[in-house]
């Protein structure tokens, strides 16, 4: 499951965008003043209904998407590290305001998404800052009792860190090796994680959502960052109309589809996720993974027992299943593929885990 978790500064429309991308669908969870509201997110897809056609089962149960969304005003970044939803999150959707409103007051008094990336990006570096000098403090004091390589090497990788965020670097903009990264993944650095930024627009924007994202794209300049444009109080409403007469007004609109599936899409992007398929008489489901996971681990999100006992994964795309009517037709004509543990399951495969019990 891909977990995001929303920030911005205050009139955003941060909490709009999170009743977007939650709305009709399961109440929020709070957690208490320090946490965050968390809902969740059906992830639309063709293949999945498609698939769900032709098996009939009981059960429909499509990827599923995390929100957290918490206020992350001026000084609130700190909080953030302090709230288990964020530190788990695997993205940061950051949202900004570019939508005009004469009767909804900017915090610094004018429009400039610009500007308001730049401020919360320095937020959450000085954050993340401070989570690396205090570790850091307590490194040097542990190394003056023992000179343990990992720790170490712990004190030279952080050091690299600190030096990024005092030079206003986000951590997701350096090249760490796959030890380094490794050594980091415990302290969950927000500026070490894929960042998404929403710009929120006016409805007259709409028609052309690439431009104003254009330039964010241009200043954030990083693999890891992207950006991406929606009008959150409009789509709001669109997403509480009957699916045909959404249809009819995204139409209208210029647009191909509507906000949430533009924010998802963009997200599994940045992040490199793919949907693989369990299909059967008692269920579809659709799974959410990293790109170039193998056929093991795939196994493992479904459940723990399976990737213990894994055997072998049965795998057919999932194009050819939907073209043949049958796993039966697929098997008949070489397209029902055996696979081992390594396999690096693709996007779209249609996939019966053979396991041990």
């Amino acid at each position: 499951m891909l977990r995001a978790g929303l920030i911005g500064l205050p009139s955003s429309g941060k909490t709009t965008l999170f009743q977007l991308m939650t709305s009709a669908r399961e109440a929020p969870r709070t957690h208490g003043k320090a946490e965050a509201n968390v809902g969740i997110s059906r992830v639309p897809d063709a293949r999945l209904d498609q698939l769900t056609a032709l098996f009939q089962p009981q059960k429909r149960v499509p990827a599923i998407v995390e929100f957290a969304d918490m206020a992350a005003g001026r000084g609130e970044a700190k909080t953030l590290l302090d709230v288990v939803a964020y530190r788990n999150a695997d993205a940061l959707l950051h949202v900004v305001r570019a939508f005009r409103d004469a009767a909804v007051a900017h915090p610094a008094g004018s429009i400039d998404p610009l500007r308001d990336v730049r401020t919360v990006e320095e937020e959450v570096i000085l954050a993340d800052l401070v989570v690396a000098e205090k570790r850091l403090d307590r490194l040097e004091r542990d190394l003056r009792k023992s000179q343990a390589v990992d720790l170490r090497r712990e004190q030279e990788t952080l050091t690299m860190c600190s030096a990024a965020l005092e030079a206003g670097r986000a951590l997701r903009t350096l090249a760490l090796s796959g030890a380094d990264a490794h050594r980091l993944r415990g302290f969950q650095f927000l500026s070490a994680k894929p960042l998404l930024v929403v710009l929120n627009l006016d409805e007259s924007d709409l028609a052309d959502t690439t431009a104003p994202a254009a330039a964010l794209a241009r200043w954030l300049g990083d693999a890891q960052a992207a950006s991406i444009g929606v009008c959150a109080k409009i789509e709001l409403e669109i997403a509480q109309l009957d699916p045909p007469d959404a249809a009819a007004f995204l139409a209208d609109l210029g647009l191909a589809e509507s906000g949430l599936d533009r924010v998802i899409r963009a997200a599994y992007d940045l992040l490199g996720y793919i949907s693989f398929f369990t299909v059967g008489d008692d269920e579809c489901r659709a799974w959410s993974i990293p790109r170039g996971t193998p056929a093991l681990e795939a196994a493992g999100a479904i459940h723990s027992d399976i990737q213990r006992g894994f055997i072998r994964a049965e795998v057919v795309a999932c194009e050819r299943l939907l073209s043949r009517g049958s796993l039966a037709a697929c098997r008949d004509h070489g397209e029902l593929r055996l696979e081992g543990k390594e396999y690096p399951v693709a996007d779209g495969d249609v996939i019966t885990f053979r396991h041990a019990t």
